[in-house]
């Protein structure tokens, strides 16, 4: 048994964000050289989800339409009473952003067979980003047999 860790590097240049990383997974996939085994995707932050779903714009907005309606941006949070708690200078009003991330999950795991993630005809490896844009982290660890 191998495994193998990558750092994928994203910058999101909308407040929310969905954008499609699959290439980029399936380059630290390729790179690993498992053939057999699975590959975990995780974001190395609190405001952030991978999911996998269909790369269709429309459907992109209406997940975005749709968890703004859940957990909208202007609702009270009691993470934003930043008077109430210690926190850094630049500490941002983002109680929304980790409550959508919570509620999605981090990360996913998917299966490798012939070096190659295992996907769906329609399904595509995105990162979510709740609190852009920012420079942001993905880790890649694919375990399994060379």
């Amino acid at each position: 048994m191998s495994s193998f860790s990558s750092i994928i590097e994203v910058v999101s240049v909308e407040k929310t964000e969905i954008i499609d990383i699959t290439p980029q997974v399936n380059f630290a996939v390729r790179s690993s050289g498992i053939r057999q085994g699975i590959a975990s995707i995780m974001p190395l932050h609190t405001t952030t989800s991978i999911r996998i779903n269909e790369n269709e714009p429309r459907l992109i907005r209406d997940f975005k339409s749709f968890l703004e309606c859940l957990v909208p941006c202007n609702s009270r949070y009691f993470h934003d009473e930043i008077e109430k708690r210690p926190v850094p200078e630049d500490e941002k009003i983002n109680g929304h952003s980790h409550i959508k991330s919570f509620i999605l999950g981090t990360g996913e795991t998917v299966p490798v067979r012939e070096n190659s993630m295992m996907l769906g005809k329609w399904q595509s490896v995105f990162f979510v980003d709740f609190d852009g844009p920012q420079q942001r982290k993905v880790l890649v660890t694919v375990i399994g047999d060379k």
